[in-house]
């Protein structure tokens, strides 16, 4: 149906209610920075975060790539839509009344509006009357499972609205058709019930189960899931897709989880639904189940929405059979947890139990304890690797070898990788710490492999005389290159004062800018300060942005990777408060990471080179990757802070 106008009060109304911070928290991780938010801008490719979204403003705005507007233009742009769609979304989700510009139009789109609250009203009256039937002797056998074997108590099981499906085929069918006059065709929408292939008519889909409500972050019930009390299969049987649930997009209890999720900084996400439910009745409530299902990116968000420091917890059993759902539940989210942007965390229970049963024998401040110590995913990743494995016998010490780089591999951020391959380095060398630096080369070399870091075969004098040639930097060599150079051309445009002493250090070290866009960036800057009598003194360019960007105008895509280096945010500002150790910090990285590309270039050379064959060769490969370490030693002393600890 095509859209009519829609009334400005309309949409005064869904802007006041459509809060920016929620709605975008749908598609980005945002990670609060002082009175904003922050995170990585879905609107173009970047590794660090410059997406910034002021929750008092209601506004959101990209260093980078410079989009910006509010929560309706968001949606508009992600998801080219048009206005009127949007606007008529966010009012469906924040239930905004809608009004039209033609009253005549306005009886069909409220019964097109309307079917969304038919379902949400059809359901509440399911729930009810699967609340009322356990109370019923048909439903005596469920409400003593629930109480004997689950050990819930009756404020537990009305906080949830459990309840029982009869067993007949079509009771629920009849209750609410021809008793309550709803159409059978929102029932069948709601997922209640489905047409017989022969002889016409509908049967109930839950007959005979114990019935547990599945509840929107509002708290109005979108689903039901239905655990057998017999030897039916499936155990637990969910409702199917319908336009207001989404197992994928769902997690049960975070109606009544967030509170505590955001209180505790930290969720946990378990399996069953009743381990949710037991962790709830024992006064944990930051706790909520993933319905049996790989976790997805839709459902993490949906989390971390109310946690701060993005911690999260998984708690499956310890057995084989939870270490695969542990692995299972990941899922998409593995690569958010390589790169940092999730605190990960698996807690296994011990003997096979789940949270249920674990609570049944133990206290919830035993369980509190264990949450507190669970260990990150990368730590029980190694732990699930090395376990069962005598490290002693070849083969499976390089089975393990080569399962530790694969996962060190994935680990984005340099500092966590660094600390990983001296962590995975002591488990190698069995107790010996002599053999700890021989494993840590051992394992760098197989991570970041000197071949990966070339296009073509090049000579060793060719690649470190000639200051032309560009190679493409390792991902963690690219990473900080990144972050450097980034904050040394920062610092050289808005602090004019800084200039001259930049100049001087990068001539002193005979440094380049290695990235391809810094290094564009960087003969403009040249360029204009040559060619302008004016502005040869480097302490008197105030204009300096402003005609490089105009200069830049012809040179759009250019312009796209290096724009965000002309605006400052509140953390850039307090970055350049501090100039000159930052100043400081920026070239000894710059300097580290082309010693160490040298290092390991010498070093494969060396190891690829016959001792017997060619022996002045090689003790010439050898002499030089190892005076590239002295130097890599020497540096790293110099370095009074890390360039990661400013970023």
């Amino acid at each position: 149906m095509q859209i009519p106008r829609l009334h400005p009060d309309t949409i005064e109304e869904v802007k006041l209610r459509a809060d920016i911070v929620d709605v975008v928290s749908e598609y980005v991780v945002l990670r609060k920075r002082g009175k904003d938010f922050v995170g990585l801008c879905p609107f173009h490719d970047e590794k660090s975060p410059s997406f910034t979204v002021s929750q008092t403003k209601q506004m959101y705005y990209c260093f980078g790539c410079q989009a910006a507007g509010n929560a309706i233009k968001f949606v508009m742009e992600l998801g080219k839509r048009s206005f009127p769609d949007v606007v008529l979304d966010l009012a469906r989700r924040y239930q905004v009344p809608v009004q039209t510009l033609e009253p005549e139009q306005r009886q069909e789109l409220q019964r097109q509006l309307s079917l969304r609250e038919q379902l949400y009203e059809v359901l509440a009256s399911s729930a009810q009357f699967y609340q009322h039937a356990l109370r019923q002797s048909q439903g005596q056998k469920a409400l003593q499972y629930l109480q004997s074997n689950r050990q819930l108590k009756e404020e537990t099981i009305q906080q949830f609205g459990l309840g029982f499906a009869p067993a007949g085929w079509e009771t629920l069918y009849r209750y609410l058709v021809q008793d309550k006059h709803y159409p059978a065709q929102i029932l069948e929408k709601a997922g209640l019930i489905k047409p017989r292939k022969e002889g016409g008519g509908y049967y109930d889909v839950f007959r005979d189960r114990l019935m547990i409500p599945i509840r929107d972050v509002q708290g109005r019930v979108i689903a039901f899931g239905g655990r057998t009390l017999t030897d039916e299969q499936p155990k637990y049987l969910n409702s199917p897709e319908t336009e207001l649930f989404s197992k994928g997009k769902t997690l049960f209890a975070l109606d009544r989880a967030k509170g505590g999720i955001s209180q505790l900084d930290r969720a946990v996400v378990v399996e069953g639904y009743f381990d949710a439910i037991a962790l709830h009745a024992a006064g944990i409530n930051n706790a909520v189940a993933s319905l049996g299902t790989a976790l997805s990116l839709e459902q993490v968000r949906l989390i971390l929405r109310y946690t701060e420091s993005k911690q999260l917890v998984l708690n499956f059993d310890a057995d084989k059979a939870g270490t695969n759902a542990a692995e299972r539940a990941i899922g998409e989210i593995a690569e958010l947890a390589y790169k940092g942007e999730v605190q990960l965390k698996i807690l296994n229970l011990a003997d096979g139990k789940d949270a249920d049963e674990y609570l049944h024998s133990h206290t919830p401040e035993d369980y509190g304890e264990l949450l507190k110590n669970a260990p990150l995913w990368l730590d029980w990743q190694i732990q699930q690797i090395i376990q069962d494995r005598d490290l002693k016998q070849a083969t499976d010490f390089q089975q393990v070898t080569q399962q530790l780089v694969k996962l060190l591999k994935n680990i984005a951020n340099s500092d966590t990788r660094n600390y990983y391959v001296s962590y995975c380095a002591e488990i190698l060398s069995l107790g010996d710490t002599r053999l700890i630096p021989l494993r840590v080369e051992n394992l760098l070399t197989q991570i970041a492999p000197v071949a990966a870091a070339y296009t073509k075969p090049v000579s060793a004098k060719k690649a470190w005389g000639n200051s032309q040639v560009s190679h493409s930097p390792l991902p963690t060599e690219r990473s900080l290159l990144e972050h450097a150079e980034a904050l040394l051309l920062r610092i050289y445009l808005h602090c004019p004062e800084q200039r001259q002493a930049i100049i001087a250090e990068l001539e002193e070290r005979d440094l380049q800018f290695s990235l391809s866009h810094h290094r564009f960036l960087w003969q403009q800057i040249l360029e204009i300060s040559s060619g302008d009598e004016e502005t040869r003194n480097f302490a008197s360019q105030p204009d300096l942005i402003y005609r490089l960007q105009d200069h830049f105008l012809e040179f759009s895509s250019e312009m796209g990777l290096i724009s965000h280096l002309f605006h400052v945010n509140e953390k850039n500002q307090k970055e350049i408060l501090r100039t000159p150790q930052v100043v400081q910090a920026a070239i000894a990285c710059m300097d580290l990471v082309m010693l160490e590309k040298r290092y390991r270039h010498f070093l494969e050379l060396w190891q690829q080179t016959d001792p017997e064959a060619e022996p002045e060769r090689y003790q010439s490969y050898y002499q030089a990757f190892y005076t590239e370490k002295i130097k890599l030693q020497k540096i790293d002393r110099q370095r009074l802070f890390s360039i990661t600890d400013l970023l």
